[in-house]
């Protein structure tokens, strides 16, 4: 019996989806980038208006005595009769400038010499390359206390840059890596063959696709700037006359807060410096996230895929009944 037109089996596929409008700011999406961003905000705003707001001078000595919490003093006393929520709202701008100096003259260097070496290649990637090993084994802990020694007064800025300094070989490191993947792109290539000058083809084709990998390191280097700046206050290493967190623990510290049973003293700005750190890791971890596509989940930077319904196009057959065809064959 012939098979008509009608009975052969034609493509019966669901209209394929409408594309999903992308969306904008995707990483700011995430739970943690916002957490991250919140504390580090509220931080921030802390940094900018807090010896305004603080209410007694952090240094100024009073008869109220290893005083807890109260209405007068939120954060209670020390042992000299200071305030110690002043000095924990002026201490915030120093821990933050040392951080984000430090960071920001980190990322620079870690730029311009990784990004560099990875792009020319040759001589100048040996050259550079060798100079990042050199700085790669420098301990910046160790050079801080020498240059403290030799210097009287050793600020925030000193420290910051000496910080800086020393921790711009591992991100220099990282770039260079990932430059070395991008150089002989297609696009890059396509831009050499029509003669955009070096400078052009860095800033306009490699640095964009580098953008991620820089704020991560970024932020990592601010971690790692806060928590050594903490750490040479606490060792009254750094300048103990100038207030932040780690100077406040330095004091608690050496006048047996824990003996006395004064947790006031030094549970505030151990909390701070726990929030901090934990807002700048949330930070990190989203940047990570927003990379890594295998790293993120629903609430993240994306969403996992689902499969639907009638996304594979699936063959059968027509059941139109044909005037020239019987539904039915005749019986014997």
């Amino acid at each position: 019996m012939a098979v008509t037109a009608t009975e052969v089996a034609v493509l019966d596929a669901a209209p394929a989806p409408a594309p999903a409008r992308r969306t904008r700011l995707r990483f700011l999406r995430g739970g943690k980038t916002v957490t991250g961003l919140a504390i580090l905000g509220f931080f921030v705003v802390l940094a900018v208006i807090g010896p305004w707001i603080a209410p007694y001078d952090p240094d100024k000595m009073s008869d109220d005595i290893l005083r807890p919490p109260s209405g007068a003093h939120w954060f209670g006393t020390t042992q000299t009769g200071q305030d110690v929520l002043s000095q924990i709202l002026v201490g915030t701008r120093g821990v933050l400038i040392v951080g984000f100096v430090a960071g920001f003259f980190a990322t620079v260097l870690a730029v311009l010499i990784g990004v560099s070496s990875g792009f020319l290649g040759g001589v100048a990637d040996e050259l550079l390359s060798a100079l990042s090993n050199i700085f790669l084994v420098i301990p910046a802990l160790p050079l801080i206390i020498i240059i403290a020694s030799f210097v009287s007064d050793a600020g925030d800025l000193l420290i910051a840059v000496v910080i800086a300094f020393t921790s711009w070989a591992w991100g220099a490191r990282v770039l260079r890596a990932q430059t070395l993947s991008l150089r002989r792109r297609d696009y890059v290539e396509a831009a050499r063959a029509t003669g955009e000058p070096t400078w052009r083809i860095i800033c306009f084709e490699i640095m964009p696709n580098l953008t991620a990998v820089i704020a991560s390191g970024f932020v990592g280097t601010v971690i790692f700037a806060v928590l050594l700046e903490i750490t040479l206050a606490f060792t009254g290493v750094a300048d103990i006359s100038n207030w932040n967190w780690g100077t406040v623990l330095f004091w608690a510290q050496s006048n047996q807060a824990l003996a006395q049973g004064a947790w006031w003293w030094f549970v505030p700005a151990g909390l701070c410096i726990a929030l901090l750190g934990a807002a700048l890791s949330l930070i990190n971890f989203g940047i990570d996230e927003f990379i890594n596509p295998r790293l993120r989940t629903e609430t993240g930077a994306s969403r996992k895929v689902r499969m639907r319904v009638g996304f594979t196009p699936v063959a059968r057959r027509d059941r139109t009944p044909d005037a020239r065809t019987p539904d039915k064959e005749p019986r014997a």
